[in-house]
C-alpha cells in the first residue's frame, strides 16, 4: 500500500537560496530558460535532452579538446551516441576541482586512525602512480584492475588510470578467488593493484592464497603492485613483474609537466559488473564523458555539493556507489574513505567518522539505519554533527521508519534523500531534489535528464500504481556496450526485449500525483496474488516494526494449476520462538497494514537471509531453490556475503520436495 503522511522536513528559505538547483535555474533563466519549479524544469530536461544536456556542458565548463558535432547524433536505444568529436578526460575534469592544502581525501580504518590527503597531495600521487603504469607500458585501452580495500590508494589508482586512457576495473578483496575471476578473465587486465590481507569486524583475513589463485586463472596480468596489508613483505606470488606499492610511487617523479590522455568522449572509462549470482556477471563498460557529464550532473543539483562539502558514503570497492563517491571530488568536495565494518571497532564509529572530518553529506544503507535503530544508538546526543546537512539511504527500498528515526536521533533540520538506480548505468534513475520537501518512504522526484516512467502490462505509464520502471530516452551513463559483446546482442536482450527502444530495469516502481516515487523490490522477485502486485519492500515495512524479527526474506511460489504459494521466512532474535501467537501477530500486521493478499501462506524460521555482495536479498535464487533447481544453478556462492545462509534454504526445498504440504 501506499505510503502516506505530511512532510518531515521542508527545505529553509536559506536552503533553496544557496542550493546548486536554484543556481543552475538562475543561470538557465538568463539564458532564455524560464521554469517555475522542479516539476517543469525535469519535463524539459526529458521533452528537449539535447538542449538539457547541452545546458549541463556550458554550466559546468566541460573542458574538450574538440569541439563536439551535435549533443544526441541518435536517440535509438541501445547506441545512442553524445557529443560527438568532443574529446574529455574524466580524471583531468576531477582534479581541476582542487587545490592547496584543503582536503581532498579523509581515509580511516579499523586498525588505521584517521588520516588526510591534500588536493595537492593527491595532484601529485594521481601523477606518480599514472607515471608509474606508463612506465609499465600501459597504454590506452588496456586495463588496469583492482582489488583493494576502501583505501586511497584505490582512489588514487583510479585516476591514475583514468588519466592515461587505461581502462578500470575494481573488485572489493572481500569477493572470493571465482567470483574475481568471473569478473577479471572476461577482460583480460595488464595490472593488477592489490593486498595481501585485509581487517573487518576485527579479524585480519589473509588474501595471499586468494591472490595466487587468481595469478593462476587469469594469466594476462603481467604486473601485480602490492598495496600493504597485512604485511609490508612482498608475497610470493605467481608472476614476473612484482612491485611494492610505496618503492612503485616513489620511483616516479609524477612531473608537473604531465599530459593527461587525449580521450573521446565515449571511450571506456571503466568496467563494473552486476552482481553475478547466477552466470557470469554483466561486464558494463561506461565511457569517460558520459560518466562525466552525468555526475557533473548528479553530483552538483541532486547531492547538493560543493567545494565547502564534505562526502561519505559506506561502501566497498566492489560496488559502484564507490565510484560515486570518488566522484565526489568533481563538485571540489572531501570525500571520506572507510575500510572496515561500519560496527567496528564500536557500533558507533561511522558517527565518530562523520564527527572528526566534519561530514556534511552521511550515505549508508537502509538496513545500517535499522540495524542502529533497533541497538537504540543516538547518534546526536554522543557526537557531534552540527554540520550534518544531509544523508542518502540507498541500495534497498527506504521504510517511513528509517527516515523518522534519522530526524529523531540525527538532525531535525536534514535533508534526508534516498535514491534508487543501477549498476548499469553507475548512476540514479529517481532521487533528491534539495528544493523540495521530504515525505515518509518517498524519493522526491525522478532525476533530471531521465525519462523515467512506471509502466502497467501494456506498455503504458500509470501513476499512482505499481509498474515496470522503464527509461524511455538515452542517458549519457547508460553503457556503451557490454564487454565481448561486439554485436550488443546481450545488452539488447538484458533490457529491450520487452519493449523494444525502451529501456526495462526490473525494478517495480510507483509514482504519485506530485512525482514522488517508490522503489517496490525488483520485479522478477515481485509477489503477485490473484493478479495484484505486490513488491517485497511492502511486506519487509511491515516487518520492521516487530521487535522480535532481525530480519526477514519473502517469496512467492506460482504452482501448477494457477496455484501459489507464500512462505515468509524470519531471522529472530535468539530469545524468540516463532510460536503460534508471534504467528497471528505477524499474520495480522501484514492484514492490517497491507491487505488480505498480503498474508503469506507460511511463516517460518530460518537462520538467516542470504544476500548479495552488494547487500541485496536473495529473494529470486531462494524462489528457485523452492521451484525445483539445482543449488549449484541458483546462485555462485563467491558472489554471496553469507554463502553458508543458502544451505538452510537448499534443505527447506528438499523437505518441501518430499513433502509439499509441509511449511516448516
Amino acid at each position: 500500500m501506499p505510503h502516506t503522511g505530511p512532510a518531515l522536513w521542508q527545505p529553509s528559505a536559506e536552503r533553496r537560496r544557496d542550493s546548486n538547483l536554484t543556481h543552475y535555474l538562475a543561470w538557465l533563466k538568463a539564458h532564455g530558460h524560464r521554469f517555475d519549479d522542479y516539476g517543469t524544469l525535469h519535463r524539459w530536461s526529458v521533452q528537449d535532452p539535447e538542449a538539457f544536456w547541452a545546458s549541463i556542458w556550458q554550466y559546468f565548463g566541460v573542458k574538450s579538446r574538440t569541439p563536439y558535432r551535435q549533443v544526441l547524433e541518435s536517440r535509438q536505444m541501445p547506441g545512442a551516441r553524445w557529443f560527438g568529436g568532443a574529446r574529455v578526460n574524466f580524471a583531468e575534469h576531477l582534479l581541476r576541482a582542487g587545490s592547496g592544502s584543503r582536503p581532498a581525501l579523509w581515509a580511516a580504518s579499523e586498525t588505521q586512525p584517521l588520516r588526510s590527503w591534500s588536493w595537492d597531495r593527491l595532484h601529485a600521487e594521481v601523477r606518480a602512480a599514472a607515471t608509474a603504469l606508463r612506465r609499465l607500458g600501459v597504454e590506452p585501452g588496456d586495463r588496469v584492475c583492482s582489488c583493494l580495500p576502501n583505501i586511497p590508494e584505490a582512489a588514487i589508482a583510479l585516476l591514475a588510470s583514468a588519466s592515461i586512457g587505461a581502462i578500470w576495473s575494481s573488485c572489493s578483496p572481500d569477493f572470493g578467488a571465482a567470483t574475481i575471476t568471473d569478473r577479471f578473465s572476461q577482460i583480460t587486465p595488464k595490472v593488477l593493484l592489490t593486498s595481501d590481507g585485509y581487517h573487518y569486524g576485527g579479524q585480519a583475513h589473509d588474501r595471499r592464497d586468494s591472490v595466487a589463485e587468481l595469478l593462476r586463472r587469469v594469466p594476462s596480468i603481467e604486473h601485480v603492485v602490492h598495496v600493504p596489508g597485512l604485511s609490508a613483505t612482498l608475497p610470493d606470488w605467481p608472476v614476473t613483474s612484482l612491485l611494492s606499492w610505496p618503492a612503485w610511487l616513489a620511483a616516479s617523479d609524477g612531473s608537473t609537466d604531465f599530459v593527461f590522455a587525449d580521450t573521446a568522449f565515449d571511450d571506456p572509462l571503466w568496467v563494473v559488473y552486476s552482481s553475478g549470482t547466477t552466470g557470469l556477471p554483466k561486464p558494463f563498460v561506461h565511457g569517460h564523458g558520459g560518466i562525466l557529464i552525468e555526475y557533473l550532473k548528479f553530483h552538483h543539483l541532486h547531492f547538493d555539493l560543493k567545494p565547502s562539502s564534505t562526502l561519505f558514503y559506506f561502501t566497498t570497492t566492489g560496488w559502484v556507489m564507490w565510484n560515486m563517491l570518488i566522484a565526489g571530488l568533481l563538485t571540489g568536495s572531501a570525500v571520506v574513505l572507510y575500510d572496515g565494518h561500519p560496527m567496528s571497532p564500536r557500533p558507533d564509529v561511522l558517527w565518530k567518522l562523520a564527527q572528526d572530518t566534519g561530514t556534511t553529506f552521511f550515505g549508508a544503507s537502509p538496513s545500517y539505519i535499522g540495524q542502529l535503530q533497533k541497538m537504540g544508538l543516538t547518534p546526536a546526543q554522543d557526537y557531534d554533527l552540527s554540520r550534518l546537512r544531509s544523508m542518502m539511504l540507498g541500495g534497498a527500498p527506504v521504510m517511513p521508519e528509517h527516515m523518522q528515526w534519522c530526524y529523531t536521533h540525527i538532525n531535525a533540520d536534514l535533508w534526508l534523500t534516498s535514491q534508487s538506480g543501477g549498476t548499469d548505468v553507475a548512476s540514479g534513475f529517481v532521487g533528491g531534489v534539495p528544493t523540495q520537501p521530504v515525505y515518509p518512504g518517498e524519493i522526491q522526484a525522478r532525476c533530471l535528464g531521465v525519462d523515467v516512467e512506471s509502466y502497467d502490462d501494456a506498455g503504458q505509464p500509470c501513476l499512482d500504481a505499481v509498474g515496470e520502471l522503464v527509461v524511455r530516452q538515452p542517458m549519457p551513463s547508460m553503457p556503451l556496450r557490454f564487454w565481448n559483446d561486439d554485436d550488443a546482442e546481450r545488452y539488447r536482450q538484458s533490457y529491450f526485449t520487452t519493449w523494444p527502444g525502451v529501456w526495462r530495469h526490473g525494478d517495480y516502481l510507483r509514482i504519485n500525483a506530485r512525482g514522488g516515487c517508490q522503489i517496490l523490490g525488483r520485479s522478477d522477485s515481485t509477489l503477485n496474488r490473484h493478479g495484484v502486485r505486490i513488491g517485497t519492500a511492502e511486506i519487509y515495512r511491515t516487518l520492521e516494526s516487530v521487535a522480535e524479527i532481525r530480519d526477514s526474506l519473502i517469496v512467492n511460489l506460482d504452482l501448477p494449476g494457477g496455484g501459489f504459494f507464500m512462505p515468509l521466512f524470519v531471522v529472530l532474535r535468539d530469545d524468540v520462538t516463532l510460536d503460534s501467537a508471534l504467528q497471528a501477530h505477524i499474520a495480522g500486521l501484514l492484514r492490517t497494514q497491507g491487505s488480505p493478499r498480503h498474508v503469506p501462506d507460511a511463516i517460518v524460521a530460518a537462520p538467516a537471509v542470504p544476500y548479495t555482495l552488494t547487500g541485496k536479498k536473495m529473494e529470486v535464487p531462494v524462489r528457485k531453490l523452492l521451484l525445483g533447481a539445482e543449488p549449484d544453478s541458483v546462485a555462485s556462492r563467491d558472489a554471496m556475503a553469507n554463502p553458508q545462509a543458502l544451505d538452510w534454504y537448499v534443505g527447506y526445498a528438499q523437505r518441501r520436495a518430499t513433502d509439499p504440504t509441509r511449511s516448516s
